[in-house]
């Protein structure tokens, strides 16, 4: 089985993204089922989202509303989806890169 774990950083403020919700979603049967959910630590991160996710199709939301609200920012993105693929046992990170009009995302280590 694998495990799941998130990494948000501000690029506008240049430090981690504190405060930001997330959820994950696991496609069964052609549905979108939620699997787990956490918020963001002081440095950004979720150590451990989901673990054991099995093989399948996962979708990610960060809720950066909220995130933005907290600090009185208008944001574009509301929330970000991410949607991945798990194929092989091993670890999967998600990080994203976020500024209120843009974001990156991609597969780590």
């Amino acid at each position: 089985m694998s495990s799941l774990s998130t990494h948000v950083l501000d690029a506008v403020r240049g430090a981690p993204a504190a405060g930001v919700p997330v959820v994950l979603y696991a496609q069964r049967d052609g549905a979108w089922q939620s699997s787990g959910s956490g918020t963001t630590d002081a440095d950004g991160r979720i150590a451990e989202l989901a673990g054991d996710l099995s093989q399948g199709t996962y979708r990610v939301v960060f809720e950066t509303a909220t995130y933005f609200a907290a600090s009185g920012t208008s944001a574009f993105y509301p929330e970000v989806v991410v949607t991945f693929v798990v194929e092989e046992e091993r670890h999967v990170h998600v990080p994203l890169l976020l500024s209120p009009f843009a974001y990156t995302t991609y597969r780590g280590s």
